[in-house]
């Protein structure tokens, strides 16, 4: 069973300001496959303020720049093909074939495709009298869905990354089995 007892914010793995947690069921089992806090409110806030410190900096970042991050995240997950598919199978449920090579494929395909994209956020159009300019206006918190999980989360982040925004995600379950492969937190 994974255990989480720390939320990812800020570059960091924290503690909850909330002391409550929740279990991960395998619903092909009915079995406990793991554990994680419940954020609430004082945490939504703490991570809106770490994506909003890095606003400025990420912002400002080359098309080409945000092209090479997306194409390495999307390198990265292709090499963990295996532990996402085995994440997904148990919190979902899923056959492992199927969690692996659909849910967990599908959304490293869908993060290389977005690399291209980043050009045109630097794209401007004059239509008539205006022009046109696209540019990162600010910060946003969003409660994934967990109904097909990776690639929700791929969806979010991609549009991100090409856009210049920055975001905190509160999907600690695949967020935290992402990041520390192994690890119990």
């Amino acid at each position: 069973m994974m255990n989480y007892d720390k939320l990812y914010i800020d570059g960091e793995w924290v503690a909850s300001d909330s002391e409550v947690f929740t279990e991960v069921i395998n619903p092909a089992t009915e079995e406990v496959c793991g554990r994680v806090p419940c954020g609430n409110a004082a945490d939504v806030d703490r991570a809106v303020q770490a994506a909003r410190k890095a606003f400025d900096s990420w912002s400002a970042t080359s098309a080409e720049e945000r092209s090479d991050y997306i194409q390495a995240i999307a390198a990265k997950m292709v090499e963990r093909l295996s532990d996402l598919g085995q994440a997904i199978s148990l919190e979902q449920g899923s056959p492992i074939d199927f969690a692996t090579n659909t849910q967990a494929a599908a959304p490293c395909g869908v993060m290389a495709s977005y690399a291209p994209r980043t050009a045109m956020m630097e794209e401007t159009e004059e239509i008539g009298h205006s022009l046109v300019v696209k540019e990162a206006v600010g910060v946003c918190a969003f409660i994934n869905p967990w109904n097909y999980p990776l690639h929700q989360i791929v969806g979010r982040v991609c549009v991100d990354l090409v856009g210049n925004f920055a975001r905190q995600t509160q999907d600690q379950r695949l967020v935290g089995r992402m990041a520390q492969p192994g690890q119990r937190q």
